[in-house]
């Protein structure tokens, strides 16, 4: 396991875990792996494997789709969903009610984070973990510190801050990513993150916990969403693409005009009477930015690989 080490070969030979492959962005990646050739290990946190039941059935192959269960406090279930991997797809599905979202599921983002970096560091046939993060452990700073022109790949969320105002999600998903990258880097596994825009789709609703703070965001012009699709896509291409590395901030729309939060609101809320947007209202300007996933996804486009700049 050599970290920068290319990992973009043949797939047909190569197994890979999705884990947890119960939410929109898992079953995505799922199908994907599975047309790329891939043998895909799918793995649910203590869910009902019914739903990746249907992928079995959904025209792929079968012997190519295993199913596992795993528990984020059990290192070793995590251990039996990897073994045999050379790519493991980790992300954590936040519970869909901010009133499910607090300290206690902070502490089980990072405790799961911990057990799967250890368990792919003592997995002798991984390459590359690829780990979902989130555009809120990027953007929350203290507004007393010096303000941020555009936020990149570099900047961290305030931990102290996203405690103070109680933003549990961005809270969880900063530490939990911390907590692989500090690990990652002492047990020598090569990792690559993607901090995800907020993602849009089915279970994406006004109460979601990701969405505390979303006025501030919109406000700070750092209100970014991705869909499952595209998130995939960047999934694979940071396994595939040998020149990977880092973090990477992933979003296909920036939500910056008064008609784009009018219709970011009515997609949260579908029943709510449809108002225009108030002249009164301004444009916001765009305070982050993804160049180095646009230059990443060219380079997995083209199958060429070094500097774009």
């Amino acid at each position: 396991m050599c970290p920068g080490a290319p990992v973009a070969a043949a797939a047909s030979d190569k197994s890979v875990c999705v884990m947890d492959a119960s939410g929109p962005l898992g079953q995505a990646l799922v199908h994907r792996l599975l047309r790329r050739g891939y043998t895909v290990h799918a793995t649910t946190y203590g869910r009902s494997l019914d739903a990746l039941a249907l992928l079995a059935a959904a025209g792929h192959d079968e012997d190519r789709l295993k199913l596992f269960r795993a528990d984020p406090f059990d290192y070793h279930s995590i251990a039996d969903a990897v073994r045999g991997c050379s790519g493991l797809f980790c992300m954590f599905n936040t519970h869909e009610d901010q009133a499910g979202c607090d300290e206690v599921m902070v502490e089980v983002e990072v405790r799961a984070a911990q057990n799967v970096l250890e368990a792919c560091a003592q997995t002798v046939t991984m390459e590359r973990v690829v780990f979902t993060s989130s555009v809120t452990a990027v953007v929350w700073k203290d507004d007393d510190h010096k303000p941020v022109d555009a936020f990149d790949e570099r900047n961290w969320s305030d931990l102290n801050l996203c405690r103070k105002r109680k933003l549990w999600h961005a809270l969880a998903k900063t530490l939990s990513e911390k907590t692989a990258w500090a690990l990652a880097m002492d047990r020598g596994v090569d990792m690559v993150a993607i901090n995800a825009g907020l993602l849009t789709g089915p279970g994406l609703s006004s109460a979601h916990p990701c969405l505390k703070g979303v006025p501030e965001m919109y406000e700070h012009g750092v209100l970014v969403t991705v869909d499952a699709d595209f998130l995939a896509d960047a999934h694979v291409a940071a396994y595939e693409c040998p020149t990977a590395f880092g973090r990477y901030l992933c979003f296909n729309n920036v939500v910056c005009r008064p008609e784009d939060a009018l219709q970011f609101a009515q997609m949260l809320t579908p029943s709510a009477p449809c108002y225009p947007p108030s002249d009164e209202l301004k444009v916001i300007p765009q305070r982050i930015q993804n160049k180095k996933l646009n230059n990443l996804m060219v380079e997995f486009a083209s199958a060429i690989y070094g500097d774009l700049d």
